[in-house]
């Protein structure tokens, strides 16, 4: 599907395979743990929808709006599910909120410093700022937090083998899928 986009981008689709594998098998193992049935399908669409925009990330240093784009609805449609099968609605002002205060401070970021930050960061905080913010406030500020901590500590490395720039896209999906795998109390 990314390969027949205009500017396409070409995932190596058995890694990615590997990879969805791996986080679905970790998924499962929390499922047993006592993740909540109605919540499952948040990290497992995210694994999957995650492992393809860091693929893409990392490949060619963008997000596609072909993902980025459709996950605004993809979202609001997990977490009314979710909602329901919780009993409380609770959950979907924090993540509407949590949408615009990730998206609103990447956006501020990008404006000052265009450098910082792609669009297609811009518009994935959005959403995963909706899904971190529907576990809890607390789970908002980890996202946050975590996603930046991961790419500066691979940004010295990085940049001492040369690389000019580190996407920020897998890290933000993986402080994400962390947050919604073990939501904070």
């Amino acid at each position: 599907m990314l390969r027949r986009l205009p500017r396409g981008v070409t995932v190596p689709v058995p890694v990615c395979t590997v990879a969805v594998a791996v986080l679905w098998a970790a998924v499962s193992e929390r499922a047993s743990e006592g993740l909540p049935v109605w919540w499952w399908p948040v990290p497992l669409i995210l694994s999957w929808a995650g492992v393809l925009l860091a693929a893409a990330d990392l490949i060619a240093r963008r997000l596609p709006d072909a993902l980025t784009l459709p996950a605004y609805p993809v979202v609001a449609l997990l977490l009314g599910v979710a909602a329901v099968g919780a009993g409380n609605t609770d959950a979907l002002a924090r993540a509407t909120a949590g949408a615009l205060l990730w998206a609103g401070g990447y956006a501020a970021v990008r404006m000052v410093a265009p450098a910082a930050l792609g669009g297609g960061d811009v518009k994935l905080a959005g959403s995963l700022g909706a899904l971190a913010a529907a576990t809890s406030w607390s789970g908002l500020l980890l996202g946050v937090v975590a996603a930046n901590v991961i790419t500066v500590a691979i940004a010295g490395p990085a940049r001492l083998l040369g690389y000019r720039d580190v996407p920020h896209g897998p890290a933000m999906l993986a402080a994400v899928w962390l947050v919604v795998l073990h939501p904070p109390v």
